[in-house]
């Protein structure tokens, strides 16, 4: 594998991890708004007892990921920065607005359903204008004449390609939050919340599944390079598939305590899902980071740089994942730190 290549893997790698780790973060955010004066189903608690250590962990990944782009393709970089100015600018304040106001609404309780609403609300816009990105790089509304990169806001928000990829990020953010929040519940025993979140899970899957649908559907009048070379891999699309179908049917199957669902099983197959599908985009879109002027070979950085940068990536990732399984199976897994919090829930 040459170096380009070895470099985008990293790349996708941070991508693939922040898109799960946000798209559960946001929808449990907007999950405790939902369900915010619904007291009896304890559902905004189970909410709110996941984002307290969550969503701090969370936007870590957001610096690795811009450093990442930054240091591995520094002429991308300057492309995406140039014509994503506006979207980019408005999914800052729109984090920077969502991270203030969580805090905030657990500290002025005056002014708690407020905050939380707003917080909720720019948390489900969030994954929306993130996925944005991908029509932009598809060509179709980037207009490199005169040595400049201008970006065509009217066509991009006009196209139904963008709307198929606004409406799967939504769906798939409540899904999976769903999911991982219903596994959280059941593990916690709190299983009035449990089958809040599994009834949102079964509504909402198939609409998610629909949007992926439509986003291909789309794709083949709008970027048919990228459709075109997706269909090569038609198989892993349909392994895809069936990974959606282990995850919905996991939601209907007997658990040993009793409740129907095994909601583990759906998270990790969801996740696969996800992943599969991930990498048939990604390698259809390859070699090209914005389509068809920029490619991973032309953005790529000094190859004595980037194997500073790799090496510093890998060790990096080699001290940080083991604390992150740890992070992981104290959150989930830790009976004694799930009946703490079940007797005394925090706010936060």
């Amino acid at each position: 594998m040459v170096d380009p290549y070895k470099a985008v893997t990293v790349l996708w790698g941070f991508v693939f991890i922040y898109a799960v780790m946000a798209t559960m973060d946001f929808g449990a955010g907007f999950w405790s708004m939902f369900y915010f004066n619904r007291e009896k189903t304890k559902a905004t608690n189970i909410a709110n007892r996941y984002l307290s250590p969550t969503w701090e962990v969370t936007n870590t990944f957001v610096v690795a990921l811009v450093v990442a782009v930054y240091s591995l393709f520094p002429r991308g970089a300057y492309t995406l920065g140039t014509i994503l100015l506006i979207p980019g600018s408005l999914i800052l304040l729109l984090l920077s607005i969502r991270s203030a106001f969580l805090v905030f609404s657990h500290i002025a309780d005056e002014y708690e359903k407020v905050l939380t609403y707003i917080s909720g609300i720019c948390g489900i816009l969030i994954p929306g204008l993130l996925i944005s990105v991908l029509p932009v790089t598809h060509g179709n509304y980037v207009d490199f004449s005169a040595q400049r990169q201008t970006l065509d806001l009217a066509g991009l928000f006009t196209s139904p390609n963008e709307y198929a990829f606004f409406g799967f990020a939504i769906t798939s953010t409540l899904f999976l939050s769903s999911l991982l929040l219903a596994d959280y519940s059941k593990v916690s025993e709190e299983f009035e919340a449990y089958s809040v979140y599994r009834k949102d899970a079964l509504l909402i899957g198939p609409i998610s599944l629909i949007m992926a649908l439509l986003i291909v559907y789309t794709l083949r009048s709008e970027a048919s390079w990228l459709y075109d070379k997706m269909m090569n891999d038609f198989a892993l699309l349909v392994l895809s598939l069936v990974f959606f179908i282990i995850g919905y049917a996991g939601l209907f199957l007997p658990s040993k305590k009793g409740r129907i669902g095994m909601p583990r099983l759906a998270v990790v197959a969801v996740t696969l899902q996800y992943l599969i599908g991930s990498y048939v985009y990604g390698k259809a879109h390859l070699p090209y980071m914005v389509y068809p002027h920029v490619t991973i070979q032309s953005a790529f950085t000094d190859p004595s740089s980037f194997r500073a940068v790799f090496i510093t990536y890998i060790v990096g990732f080699a001290i940080l994942f083991p604390g992150f399984i740890y992070f992981w199976s104290l959150f989930m897994n830790d009976k004694r730190y799930l009946r703490r919090e079940k007797a005394n829930p925090a706010r936060k």
